[in-house]
């Protein structure tokens, strides 16, 4: 579980200055906003685009291209789950369908209480039998119901 901080504008200029200079910049200070603020604020999106002398229709296509960066702050656990090809033929459609229908959320959304975000990742590196998984950056292999259950519950405390 991360603890966030609230958008400041003047926080974020400081994360942009910080990483402005640093090879692959834009993706450099996408990840370093969403680390400090838990997703990619908007009105960042200007400010990135200026420092970096880029249109924001650039910055907006880097944002937008790449799955991990949000619109808004996750909740207070990020549960991601494996959808790349191998874990989808491994049974990864049915575990992605009983999450959603445990926390009576779509991947990509965030649970009512913001106790929960369900994401999609592509590619734990555990391509085997079963699907994976990961809880707020623990990787998890060999996921069945069982362990999609157990997953869930412990997001959900």
């Amino acid at each position: 579980m991360s603890v966030y901080e609230s958008w400041d504008a003047q926080r974020g200029a400081e994360i942009i200055a910080e990483n402005s200079h640093v090879e692959g910049a834009t993706l450099v200070i996408l990840h370093a906003l969403q680390e400090a603020f838990g997703y990619v604020p908007e009105a960042a999106i200007p400010m990135v685009a200026e420092a970096l002398n880029l249109s924001r229709a650039e910055v907006h296509g880097t944002f937008t291209f790449y799955h991990d960066f949000r619109r808004k702050p996750a909740g207070k656990h990020v549960l991601k789950l494996c959808r790349a090809e191998a874990c989808q033929a491994a049974g990864g459609d049915a575990v992605a369908a009983r999450a959603e229908a445990k926390l009576g959320i779509k991947l990509g959304n965030t649970t009512a209480d913001e106790r929960v975000t369900l994401e999609p990742i592509y590619c734990l590196g555990l391509c085997a039998t079963a699907p994976s998984a990961m809880l707020d950056g623990r990787v998890i292999g060999m996921l069945d119901e069982a362990r999609v259950d157990a997953l869930i519950a412990e997001a959900q405390q």
